[in-house]
Protein backbone atom coordinates (compact mmCIF):
# COMPACT_ATOMS: atom_id res chain seq x y z
CA UNK A 1 0.00 0.00 0.00
CA UNK A 2 1.59 3.44 -0.94
CA UNK A 3 2.08 5.95 1.47
CA UNK A 4 -1.00 8.26 0.17
CA UNK A 5 -3.06 5.27 0.75
CA UNK A 6 -2.17 4.84 3.95
CA UNK A 7 -2.52 8.17 4.97
CA UNK A 8 -6.14 8.28 3.44
CA UNK A 9 -7.36 5.61 5.83
CA UNK A 10 -10.10 6.97 8.62
CA UNK A 11 -7.60 5.93 11.34
CA UNK A 12 -4.71 8.03 9.88
CA UNK A 13 -7.04 11.02 9.02
CA UNK A 14 -8.90 11.12 12.63
CA UNK A 15 -4.80 11.03 13.95
CA UNK A 16 -3.98 13.71 11.73
CA UNK A 17 -7.16 15.92 12.59
CA UNK A 18 -7.05 15.09 16.91
CA UNK A 19 -3.27 15.38 17.22
CA UNK A 20 -3.50 18.53 15.22
CA UNK A 21 -6.62 20.06 17.44
CA UNK A 22 -4.88 18.68 20.36
CA UNK A 23 -1.45 20.26 19.67
CA UNK A 24 -2.72 23.78 18.73
CA UNK A 25 -4.35 24.30 22.50
CA UNK A 26 -0.67 22.51 24.06
CA UNK A 27 1.39 25.74 23.00
CA UNK A 28 -1.12 28.15 25.17
CA UNK A 29 -1.52 25.86 28.23
CA UNK A 30 2.32 25.78 28.01
CA UNK A 31 2.82 29.49 28.16
CA UNK A 32 0.21 29.47 31.29
CA UNK A 33 2.43 26.65 33.24
CA UNK A 34 5.69 29.08 32.61
CA UNK A 35 5.70 31.30 36.05
CA UNK A 36 6.53 30.74 39.73
CA UNK A 37 8.01 27.18 38.38
CA UNK A 38 11.02 27.38 36.16
CA UNK A 39 10.90 26.01 32.70
CA UNK A 40 13.37 23.11 33.52
CA UNK A 41 11.19 21.64 36.12
CA UNK A 42 7.47 22.73 34.21
CA UNK A 43 9.10 20.17 31.38
CA UNK A 44 10.27 17.35 33.94
CA UNK A 45 6.88 17.37 35.72
CA UNK A 46 5.01 17.31 32.10
CA UNK A 47 7.17 14.15 31.44
CA UNK A 48 7.02 12.33 34.34
CA UNK A 49 3.35 12.62 34.34
CA UNK A 50 3.61 11.11 31.14
CA UNK A 51 5.36 8.17 31.64
CA UNK A 52 3.73 7.02 34.97
CA UNK A 53 0.41 7.81 32.21
CA UNK A 54 1.69 5.91 29.14
CA UNK A 55 3.18 2.73 31.24
CA UNK A 56 -0.04 2.42 32.44
CA UNK A 57 -2.06 2.74 29.21
CA UNK A 58 0.74 0.15 27.75
CA UNK A 59 -0.13 -1.91 30.68
CA UNK A 60 -4.18 -1.78 30.74
CA UNK A 61 -3.95 -2.43 26.60
CA UNK A 62 -1.38 -5.22 27.08
CA UNK A 63 1.40 -3.34 25.14
CA UNK A 64 3.15 -3.37 27.79
CA UNK A 65 3.81 -6.69 30.35
CA UNK A 66 5.38 -7.07 33.82
CA UNK A 67 7.19 -10.19 32.19
CA UNK A 68 8.60 -8.34 29.00
CA UNK A 69 8.59 -4.56 30.35
CA UNK A 70 12.33 -3.69 29.25
CA UNK A 71 12.38 -3.42 25.28
CA UNK A 72 15.61 -4.92 23.51
CA UNK A 73 18.68 -3.04 23.46
CA UNK A 74 18.77 -1.73 20.10
CA UNK A 75 14.88 -0.32 20.86
CA UNK A 76 15.89 0.82 24.21
CA UNK A 77 18.59 2.86 22.13
CA UNK A 78 16.34 4.52 19.87
CA UNK A 79 13.70 5.05 22.83
CA UNK A 80 16.54 6.79 24.79
CA UNK A 81 17.80 8.68 21.86
CA UNK A 82 14.05 9.76 21.01
CA UNK A 83 13.73 10.91 24.77
CA UNK A 84 16.77 13.36 24.62
CA UNK A 85 16.28 14.47 21.63
CA UNK A 86 12.31 15.14 21.74
CA UNK A 87 11.21 15.26 25.00
CA UNK A 88 14.34 16.54 26.99
CA UNK A 89 15.94 18.94 24.43
CA UNK A 90 12.93 20.10 22.19
CA UNK A 91 10.81 20.72 25.11
CA UNK A 92 13.42 22.87 27.38
CA UNK A 93 13.80 25.00 24.06
CA UNK A 94 10.22 25.41 23.47
CA UNK A 95 9.49 26.50 27.24
CA UNK A 96 12.10 29.01 26.88
CA UNK A 97 11.34 30.59 23.59
CA UNK A 98 7.62 31.06 25.26
CA UNK A 99 9.07 33.66 27.46
CA UNK A 100 9.87 35.47 24.90
CA UNK A 101 7.35 34.89 21.85
CA UNK A 102 3.48 34.76 21.84
CA UNK A 103 2.38 30.92 22.15
CA UNK A 104 0.80 31.23 18.51
CA UNK A 105 3.77 32.83 16.86
CA UNK A 106 6.21 29.78 18.39
CA UNK A 107 3.63 27.37 16.44
CA UNK A 108 3.48 29.03 13.80
CA UNK A 109 7.23 28.39 13.15
CA UNK A 110 7.25 25.30 14.39
CA UNK A 111 4.90 24.62 11.84
CA UNK A 112 8.12 24.32 9.44
CA UNK A 113 8.92 21.10 11.30
CA UNK A 114 8.07 19.30 7.83
CA UNK A 115 11.05 20.58 6.46
CA UNK A 116 13.95 19.07 8.53
CA UNK A 117 11.70 15.99 8.88
CA UNK A 118 11.77 15.93 5.20
CA UNK A 119 15.55 16.40 4.67
CA UNK A 120 16.75 13.87 7.76
CA UNK A 121 14.14 11.33 6.21
CA UNK A 122 15.93 11.70 3.31
CA UNK A 123 19.42 11.46 4.94
CA UNK A 124 18.65 8.53 6.98
CA UNK A 125 15.52 6.92 5.53
CA UNK A 126 15.82 7.06 2.11
CA UNK A 127 12.75 8.79 1.19
CA UNK A 128 12.18 11.09 -1.88
CA UNK A 129 11.80 14.94 -1.67
CA UNK A 130 9.81 16.79 -4.39
CA UNK A 131 10.44 20.10 -6.03
CA UNK A 132 6.53 21.04 -5.22
CA UNK A 133 8.26 20.37 -1.48
CA UNK A 134 10.60 22.35 -1.52
CA UNK A 135 9.28 25.15 -3.22
CA UNK A 136 6.99 25.30 -0.21
CA UNK A 137 8.70 25.03 2.09
CA UNK A 138 10.76 28.10 0.41
CA UNK A 139 7.33 30.29 0.60
CA UNK A 140 6.50 29.31 4.15
CA UNK A 141 9.70 30.25 5.43
CA UNK A 142 9.04 33.90 3.85
CA UNK A 143 6.03 34.09 5.83
CA UNK A 144 7.96 33.15 9.35
CA UNK A 145 10.48 35.70 8.36
CA UNK A 146 7.63 38.27 7.88
CA UNK A 147 6.10 37.36 10.91
CA UNK A 148 9.33 37.53 13.05
CA UNK A 149 10.03 41.27 11.64
CA UNK A 150 6.33 41.94 13.05
CA UNK A 151 7.23 40.22 16.40
CA UNK A 152 10.36 41.89 16.65
CA UNK A 153 8.75 45.44 15.86
CA UNK A 154 5.47 44.61 18.23
CA UNK A 155 7.89 43.23 21.23
CA UNK A 156 7.67 45.22 24.51
CA UNK A 157 10.79 46.18 26.20
CA UNK A 158 12.66 43.48 28.14
CA UNK A 159 11.79 41.01 25.58
CA UNK A 160 14.18 39.40 23.53
CA UNK A 161 12.63 38.05 20.21
CA UNK A 162 16.11 36.80 18.22
CA UNK A 163 16.68 34.51 21.17
CA UNK A 164 13.17 33.06 21.61
CA UNK A 165 13.63 32.75 17.42
CA UNK A 166 16.43 31.17 17.94
CA UNK A 167 15.67 28.85 20.08
CA UNK A 168 12.56 27.59 18.52
CA UNK A 169 14.62 27.03 15.97
CA UNK A 170 17.04 24.75 17.90
CA UNK A 171 13.68 22.97 19.56
CA UNK A 172 12.64 22.07 15.42
CA UNK A 173 15.96 20.51 14.93
CA UNK A 174 16.01 18.72 18.78
CA UNK A 175 11.79 17.53 17.81
CA UNK A 176 12.61 16.19 13.88
CA UNK A 177 15.82 14.17 15.24
CA UNK A 178 13.19 12.40 16.94
CA UNK A 179 10.28 12.14 15.19
CA UNK A 180 12.76 10.44 12.33
CA UNK A 181 14.13 8.17 15.32
CA UNK A 182 10.55 7.12 16.02
CA UNK A 183 10.15 6.22 11.68
CA UNK A 184 13.62 3.71 11.90
CA UNK A 185 12.29 0.22 10.95
CA UNK A 186 14.38 -0.96 14.50
CA UNK A 187 11.61 0.29 16.12
CA UNK A 188 8.59 -0.89 14.33
CA UNK A 189 8.23 -4.50 15.66
CA UNK A 190 7.30 -3.33 18.94
CA UNK A 191 3.88 -1.39 20.33
CA UNK A 192 3.89 2.55 20.12
CA UNK A 193 3.41 2.64 24.21
CA UNK A 194 6.51 0.58 24.85
CA UNK A 195 8.57 2.71 22.54
CA UNK A 196 7.04 5.50 23.87
CA UNK A 197 6.70 5.08 27.84
CA UNK A 198 10.56 4.48 27.95
CA UNK A 199 10.95 7.38 25.62
CA UNK A 200 8.85 9.31 27.98
CA UNK A 201 10.91 8.14 31.31
CA UNK A 202 14.57 8.51 29.97
CA UNK A 203 13.25 12.23 28.42
CA UNK A 204 12.06 12.88 32.42
CA UNK A 205 14.74 11.60 33.94
CA UNK A 206 17.38 14.14 31.41
CA UNK A 207 15.40 16.62 32.23
CA UNK A 208 14.88 15.89 35.93
CA UNK A 209 19.45 16.13 35.98
CA UNK A 210 19.11 19.35 33.67
CA UNK A 211 16.93 20.97 35.29
CA UNK A 212 18.51 20.57 39.48
CA UNK A 213 21.45 21.90 37.52
CA UNK A 214 19.85 25.15 35.57
CA UNK A 215 17.42 25.66 37.96
CA UNK A 216 18.35 24.32 41.74
CA UNK A 217 16.13 21.63 43.50
CA UNK A 218 12.67 20.80 42.63
CA UNK A 219 9.84 23.56 42.19
CA UNK A 220 6.58 22.62 42.32
CA UNK A 221 3.66 24.89 42.15
CA UNK A 222 0.40 23.56 43.89
CA UNK A 223 -2.39 25.96 42.37
CA UNK A 224 -5.18 24.28 40.74
CA UNK A 225 -4.06 25.98 37.19
CA UNK A 226 -0.76 24.91 37.50
CA UNK A 227 -1.78 21.23 38.33
CA UNK A 228 -4.29 21.00 35.64
CA UNK A 229 -1.57 22.31 33.44
CA UNK A 230 0.66 19.74 33.78
CA UNK A 231 -2.22 17.43 34.03
CA UNK A 232 -3.49 18.73 30.65
CA UNK A 233 -0.14 18.35 28.65
CA UNK A 234 1.11 15.25 30.07
CA UNK A 235 -2.16 13.44 29.23
CA UNK A 236 -4.05 14.75 26.85
CA UNK A 237 -0.66 16.52 25.16
CA UNK A 238 1.38 13.52 25.57
CA UNK A 239 0.14 10.21 26.69
CA UNK A 240 -3.30 11.01 24.11
CA UNK A 241 -1.17 12.51 21.24
CA UNK A 242 2.43 11.12 21.07
CA UNK A 243 0.99 7.53 20.30
CA UNK A 244 -1.27 9.08 17.32
CA UNK A 245 1.43 10.88 15.90
CA UNK A 246 4.30 7.85 15.98
CA UNK A 247 1.38 6.27 13.92
CA UNK A 248 1.20 9.12 11.42
CA UNK A 249 5.31 8.64 11.38
CA UNK A 250 4.76 4.82 10.73
CA UNK A 251 2.42 5.15 8.07
CA UNK A 252 3.16 8.35 6.35
CA UNK A 253 6.53 9.13 7.17
CA UNK A 254 8.25 12.11 8.59
CA UNK A 255 8.15 14.49 5.95
CA UNK A 256 3.91 14.08 5.51
CA UNK A 257 3.06 12.94 9.03
CA UNK A 258 4.70 16.95 9.73
CA UNK A 259 1.59 18.07 7.80
CA UNK A 260 -0.44 18.60 10.85
CA UNK A 261 1.62 21.42 11.28
CA UNK A 262 -0.73 23.20 8.62
CA UNK A 263 -3.66 23.22 11.14
CA UNK A 264 -1.74 23.72 14.72
CA UNK A 265 -0.95 26.89 13.91
CA UNK A 266 -4.12 28.05 12.96
CA UNK A 267 -5.46 26.85 16.07
CA UNK A 268 -2.73 28.18 18.22
CA UNK A 269 -3.19 31.64 16.83
CA UNK A 270 -6.58 31.82 17.54
CA UNK A 271 -6.44 30.82 20.96
CA UNK A 272 -3.13 32.90 21.49
CA UNK A 273 -5.90 35.94 19.98
CA UNK A 274 -8.64 35.26 22.68
CA UNK A 275 -6.20 34.85 25.44
CA UNK A 276 -3.71 36.35 24.98
CA UNK A 277 -4.48 39.69 23.69
CA UNK A 278 -2.55 38.75 20.54
CA UNK A 279 -3.15 41.63 17.62
CA UNK A 280 -3.21 41.36 14.09
CA UNK A 281 -1.88 43.97 11.58
CA UNK A 282 -1.96 43.13 7.71
CA UNK A 283 1.90 42.40 8.63
CA UNK A 284 1.54 39.35 10.50
CA UNK A 285 -1.71 38.53 7.98
CA UNK A 286 0.23 38.44 5.02
CA UNK A 287 3.05 36.55 6.75
CA UNK A 288 0.68 34.24 8.75
CA UNK A 289 -1.42 33.43 4.98
CA UNK A 290 1.80 32.80 3.27
CA UNK A 291 3.23 30.59 5.15
CA UNK A 292 -0.04 28.72 5.17
CA UNK A 293 0.02 28.76 1.54
CA UNK A 294 3.42 27.70 1.70
CA UNK A 295 2.93 24.74 3.70
CA UNK A 296 -0.57 23.82 1.23
CA UNK A 297 1.67 24.20 -1.70
CA UNK A 298 4.22 21.34 0.02
CA UNK A 299 1.03 19.09 0.38
CA UNK A 300 -0.69 19.47 -2.74
CA UNK A 301 3.03 18.16 -4.17
CA UNK A 302 3.05 14.89 -5.41
CA UNK A 303 4.77 12.17 -3.59
CA UNK A 304 6.44 14.11 -1.24
CA UNK A 305 8.82 13.24 1.56
CA UNK A 306 7.47 9.61 2.60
Amino acid sequence: MTAQARAAQPRVIAAFVVTALVWGSTWLVIKGSIGPVPPSWSVTWRFVGAAIGMFALGLARGDITVRALVPERAVLTHAALIGISLFCCNFQFVYRAETHLTSGLVAVVFALLLLPNAVFGRIFLGTPVTRGFIAGSVIALGGIVLLMINEYRAAPAGSDVPLGAAMTVLALLCASTGNVLQAAQVVRKVPAAMLLAWAFLIGATADFALAWVLSGPPVFDWSPVYMGSVAYLSLIGSVLTFPLYNLLLREMGPGRAAYNGVLVPVVAMLLSTVFEGYRWSAFNVGGAALSLVGLVVALRSRNPSR
